[in-house]
């Protein structure tokens, strides 16, 4: 072989690889054991905690990152300044979110590490607000495991947002996003965000918790407990008194597989009941005994049986073997394989919210996706689902459209001109309503949209293979698309990229009708396919459909399938059979046209 020859070959070998290496998928690894020792006096805890890091990237690492997030609870901080300086600060929260800086020091929530081990050696770090930046001795290499051990002290705030102690409800711990957090490590870096009340990242792995807390408490969250003989409360078919020596507190010992995140609540006046759900699953619910709506909780835990069987047969089988529903919080939060929620509510109310957290087992702690910035996969495929959950085992009277309420409300955030693209960091929206109208309004859209340009069958199809193909993983808004694609055997980069990475609307409208003659045009940047529904005068009604060019493709219809449309032609005309007697765009409104009143036509003989 000639030596030119030699040197090309080589070089597309090497490029070769790399490509090969870049579409490789990777996710780092985590393996906790912590022993936490709570104060319920000074709602103090000491923990250590032992944390092998697994680093599967393809780059060696020379710093980690962890999340602080109890730091934002004090005066200055970033959650609060956040709050002050937005021009719409979210009504539910901005009272208690804006006394941070009017918590006395007992009051505010902290977490402090006291020593940082590298494989058993000192090591830098750096507090930066609610991230720890550590310095290491030794960088991790690929495919290379090393272990931390920290020491740290931690004092819960007063009830904020999420976390807190003695909540509106009374309830005495609510321990969400409680311990010092590796942050995720992915193709796009380090995820290492300010916690200012969004969203939430984390990293796979597996979780050995132990909590030391008074005998009179009762645990709930993330995980299996380990040792029910020991504590009772309700985990064990026994009441034998407890006989601890004075002073001597209960040991909870917990483990949790396969998850990215860990949570407690605890309480001295817990009730606890456990009932079977779907699969052999146990389902925890604890709440307060004097409780005032037992009644409707009593219903509420009945009907979170038929939510998870309703959801493992839309979605996917949920892969645990428990799930806790726990009065706890400031209002409605997912966890790994819990929920905290208030429970003074109505009884619409406490099954509406208890959906929507379960709903979240599916879409965010199965599938795991970067909630900080792409929250629409996550709150607004949730809100799809649970929709559907809620047209289908509350309502008497279903509706057409369960998400009706989801366009509303984007079309809200259109007419009042305060879109911000779907792409847009959680953290960095303008306008808190804009944030929560795109991650939960115009996400579900997305989803129920995405029926209308693919076929509805379609539609289940990708949900179901999308959960299956992408759960335990870090599926990012490509990966929903190609899923569809796959399904389908559509284009759909144009749609990920329009109702994601821009603010373009879809307003299509019906120009002219002349005999039999019908010309639609495009007044909206956004590019769609188009369903018309055609009445003729002899009362007979034929529908249309027009393919998206761009699409190179078609959903399955029974309609009448025309020419397609190219995205560059403002107008397209077609010719139907008949004397016209009116015209309909999108008669089932699933399309999300801004402007609805040029798509219906009636001739006037």
């Amino acid at each position: 072989m000639n030596k030119p020859l030699f040197l090309a070959l080589l070089v597309l070998g090497i490029l070769t690889t790399s490509a090969q290496s870049n579409t490789t998928y990777w996710q780092q690894h985590v393996d906790y054991t912590m022993d936490i020792d709570m104060n319920v006096d000074t709602y103090q805890f000491d923990g250590k905690q032992k944390l092998v890091y697994t680093n599967n990237s393809p780059d060696e690492l020379t710093h980690v990152f962890y999340h602080l997030y109890f730091n934002a609870f004090q005066p200055d901080s970033e959650m609060y300044n956040h709050y002050k300086n937005i021009p719409d600060p979210d009504r539910r929260f901005v009272k208690n979110v804006l006394n941070i800086a009017n918590l006395k020091p007992e009051e505010q929530g902290f977490i402090n590490v006291n020593s940082l081990k590298q494989d058993k050696k000192p090591v830098k770090y750096e507090v930066i607000g609610t991230i720890l930046k550590v310095t290491l001795n030794k960088p991790i290499p690929p495919n290379k495991s090393v272990t931390f051990d920290m020491d740290f002290l931690g004092q819960v705030p007063v009830q904020t947002r999420r976390s807190g102690r003695n909540n509106k409800e009374g309830v005495a711990l609510s321990m969400a996003q409680w311990y010092p957090k590796m942050a995720e490590y992915d193709v796009s870096g380090w995820q290492a965000n300010p916690y200012i009340n969004q969203e939430f990242h984390g990293v796979w792995g597996d979780f050995d918790v132990t909590i030391h807390i008074d005998k009179e408490y009762t645990i709930g969250g993330t995980g299996y407990l380990q040792n029910p003989q020991e504590v009772g409360h309700g985990y064990e078919d026994s009441t034998k008194s407890l006989k601890l020596p004075e002073g001597e507190k209960l040991k909870w010992h917990f483990k949790a597989p396969k998850v990215h995140d860990f949570t407690w609540a605890a309480d001295d006046e817990y009730a606890h009941d456990i009932l079977k759900g779907p699969n052999d699953v146990d389902l925890h619910f604890l709440y307060k005994k004097d409780i005032e709506n037992i009644e409707d909780w009593k219903l509420m835990e009945q009907m979170t049986i038929k939510s998870m069987s309703y959801f493992n047969e839309l979605v996917g089988d949920y892969p645990y073997k428990q799930y806790s529903v726990i009065q706890a919080g400031d209002g409605g939060m997912e966890y790994g394989m819990s929920t905290l929620i208030t429970a003074k509510r109505t009884l619409g109310s406490l099954i509406g919210v208890m959906q929507h957290e379960l709903a979240h087992s599916w879409f965010q702690f199965v599938i795991a996706t970067n909630e900080s910035k792409h929250s629409w996969m996550d709150e607004g495929f949730t809100s799809y689902i649970d929709s559907k959950a809620w047209n289908d085992l509350v309502l008497e009277t279903k509706l057409e459209n369960p998400h009706a309420g989801a366009y509303r409300s984007y079309f809200n955030v259109v007419n009042l001109e305060r879109q911000e693209p779907l792409s847009t960091h959680g953290d960095r929206y303008h306008r808190d309503r804009t944030w929560s109208s795109n991650a939960y309004q115009k996400g579900s859209v997305f989803l129920r949209q995405l029926g209308y340009i693919i076929g509805d069958d379609n539609l289940d199809k990708t949900v179901k293979k999308y959960y299956q193909d992408f759960k335990f993983k870090h599926p990012t808004p490509n990966d929903i698309m190609r899923t569809a694609e796959k399904v389908s055997g559509v284009q759909l980069d144009w749609y990920l990229n329009e109702w994601t990475q821009t603010t373009n609307t879809i307003d299509y409208g019906i120009k002219v009708i002349a005999n039999k003659s019908i010309t639609l045009e495009r007044k909206g940047r956004m590019p769609m396919p188009i369903d018309v529904s055609v009445t003729y005068m002899d009362g007979t009604k034929e529908d249309f459909y027009i393919p998206l060019r761009m699409m190179l493709g078609e959903k399955p219809t029974s309609a009448t399938k025309l020419e397609n449309w190219a995205r560059t032609h403002s107008t397209y005309t077609f010719k139907a059979s008949k004397s016209i007697k009116s015209v309909e765009i999108d008669p089932s409104q699933i399309m999300a046209d801004v402007d609805r009143k040029n798509n219906f036509v009636e001739v006037i003989e």
